[in-house]
């Protein structure tokens, strides 16, 4: 099993989740969070006043799936969350050692 874990723009969310969806997964975990990466923040002027922002906003998707879908995951992610532009985000691929339906009990590619 492997862990997917996506950081993209916000406002690539939706067409991301839909692109998962369209490929069949069926769970996933979507967080709000912020940094950086290349493009290092920007500045912002609010109030006639200049100020910095270091972390902009990102969402982080996880999904777990078989090993044998990783790939098909990564490669829809990608397609569906790029713009061109700098900071469309980064995907990391994390063996998954073992899984739990809490519900049901069923566990590793059964429990996803």
């Amino acid at each position: 099993m492997k862990l997917v874990i996506a950081v993209i723009k916000p406002f690539k969310l939706e067409e991301v989740h839909e692109a998962l969806i369209r490929l069949g997964i069926t769970g996933m975990t979507v967080t709000e969070v912020k940094g950086y990466g290349r493009q290092k923040g920007h500045t912002e002027i609010y109030r006639g006043a200049e100020y910095v922002v270091n972390f902009l906003p990102k969402m982080r998707i996880e999904v777990a799936v078989p090993a044998e879908r990783a790939d098909k995951v990564v490669e829809t992610i990608s397609t569906a969350a790029r713009t061109g532009q700098i900071g469309d985000g980064k995907i990391f691929i994390t063996t998954l050692d073992h899984a739990v339906r809490i519900r049901t009990g069923e566990t590793d590619t059964d429990a996803l």
